[in-house]
């Protein structure tokens, strides 16, 4: 059975206050087209769909359009809700929608949908689970001891029976590590940070599945340990830290039990994102930009030593779609201490022990340790 797995669209997202919508179109448009010469049996979507809970018009005119394309193709298409997709609206007459092919997990209730596919080889069984946190799981499983993210996890895939003699995918949107840490999983700038490593969720927990089709994370790649559980990366360059990721589509064709083969389709955006870098002079040369696709989305790195008047308006009679300009020159790395994206991604307990140890003059003993993490953790799970 080939499957095609996707996530993380965000459709109408805006980057550096560029609509993304005509790149989105141009994306789903190209990925009917890989549907139609691949021919799927069918279309995994792991959540973040849209990129707001209150989408605009033009982004769900857009989704419709596309899933009424599958449709079309009759191929079943199985998408997960998460918080950015507002799981009550997009689920909303999925009972309906479940006619065309078109599948919408629930909003989680304490339990999860499973749907079965056959081929030569026997059933297929997708289970659905929609984004979850632990004070979500504690509500509907009040008898269960729920502390962590993987705590919540376990208890929800114990509500279904895994027929282990079976080939079973499981569709999920989650931080899911190896080995409980973050530091195995390359991670963007355009996601949502969480703090420090509450929200993790241990791979271990997906030993019964075949394939894991995961969202969250932007960056295309398995997760370290575990073959058949995977992130397919967002379709588009959301930020400039992707500008080196290959954005693709992640093929898998489950063959009998045990026999799995994932593969990669790349992606060719409408405008790409990269970086360049140099003097006025040297970016607005025939020579330096002659032959470049110059509309890309651009972050541009002026090194000249004194400040280019107007230089953002008069580059974009070159590049058209500069999205950030900036200088490095003497001047700027004496007086600015660069924001790196791991310093953005600190966990937020090792932050505020090093604001009380500043403010206090000493570290921060275990148990205001415990009570600062208890805190963030009932924070993080109220946002």
């Amino acid at each position: 059975m080939k499957l095609f797995h996707l996530s993380d669209l965000h459709i109408g997202k805006r980057v550096n206050e560029v609509s993304m919508l005509e790149d989105q179109k141009h994306i789903l448009c190209q990925m009917v087209e890989l549907v139609k010469e691949h021919r799927p049996d069918a279309l995994l979507i792991a959540g973040d769909v849209y990129d707001k809970t209150v989408p605009s018009a033009e982004a769900v005119e857009l989704l419709d359009d596309f899933l009424v394309q599958l449709a079309k193709l009759n191929l079943p298409v199985f998408i997960v809700s998460v918080n950015h997709d507002s799981p009550e609206r997009l689920s909303f007459a999925s009972r309906l929608i479940d006619q065309s092919g078109i599948h919408i997990s629930r909003v989680y209730d304490g339990s999860l949908s499973v749907f079965t596919l056959q081929d030569e080889f026997g059933p297929v069984n997708i289970c659905l689970m929609p984004f979850v946190k632990p004070a979500v799981v504690r509500h509907v499983h009040p008898e269960a001891n729920i502390g962590t993210y993987s705590d919540a996890l376990r208890v929800a895939l114990g509500t279904i029976q895994i027929d282990t003699s079976a080939r079973n995918v499981l569709v999920a949107h989650q931080f899911v590590t190896g080995d409980g840490g973050g530091e195995t999983v390359l991670r963007s700038d355009s996601e949502d940070l969480s703090i420090g490593g509450l929200d993790n969720v241990d791979a271990s927990l997906f030993a019964d599945f075949d394939y894991v089709a995961l969202g969250h994370i932007h960056a295309p790649q398995n997760i370290k340990g575990y073959p058949h559980v995977r992130y397919c990366g967002s379709p588009l360059k959301y930020s400039f830290s992707e500008i080196n990721q290959q954005k693709s589509l992640t093929q898998v064709v489950l063959n009998e039990k045990g026999n799995l083969n994932v593969t990669t389709i790349p992606l060719q955006p409408l405008h790409d994102m990269r970086e360049i870098r140099g003097t006025y002079e040297e970016l607005t040369a025939q020579q330096c930009y002659q032959g470049t696709p110059t509309d890309d989305y651009l972050r541009v790195i002026l090194t000249d030593e004194t400040e280019v008047l107007e230089a953002r308006n008069r580059l974009r009679v070159v590049y058209p779609n500069i999205m950030n300009l900036e200088y490095d020159n003497a001047r700027t790395r004496a007086n600015q201490q660069p924001i790196t994206a791991a310093a953005l991604q600190s966990d937020p307990l090792e932050l505020f022990s090093s604001f009380f140890e500043q403010s206090n003059g000493k570290e921060m003993t275990i148990e205001q340790s415990q009570i600062v993490t208890e805190m963030i953790q009932t924070i993080w799970e109220n946002k």
